[in-house]
């Protein structure tokens, strides 16, 4: 099964899935924006049995993030667990995404997936 693994830019919180993710999706809604600081966000989920960090985080709605250096970790709860793809080690990922979010926020200069599902606002 394979690993990706992680950490904040600080190296003291670390993550690791396993497997396959369920969905790997870009997020342009404001949330995502302004957490980020970008135009976008790019994340995948995982089983929370296919997932653990170590070290201690924080939490603002919902959303983890170092305490020392304030990287943007994950979300968890006790089904799944969504990760900041750009947290992996490895670059660039062996993700795709598989579907946009909140198109009708995506910056005009940036091109849809191909061969993503394309959504308005959220996933029905």
């Amino acid at each position: 099964m394979t690993t990706l693994a992680g950490s904040c830019r600080c190296g003291r919180v670390r993550v690791a899935v396993r497997g396959k993710p369920a969905r790997i999706g870009i997020c342009h809604c404001t949330d995502c924006r302004h957490e980020s600081g970008s135009a976008f966000t790019f994340f995948a989920v995982w089983p929370a049995d296919h997932f653990e960090s170590k070290g201690e985080t924080n939490e603002y709605a919902g959303r983890r993030f170092c305490p020392e250096c304030g990287s943007r970790m994950f979300w968890a709860d006790e089904k799944e667990a969504e990760i900041k793809l750009g947290i992996l080690t490895d670059a660039p990922t062996p993700l795709t995404p598989t579907y946009e979010l909140w198109i009708k926020r995506r910056e005009n200069w940036l091109r849809p997936i191909e061969g993503a599902e394309q959504f308005e606002e959220d996933r029905i």
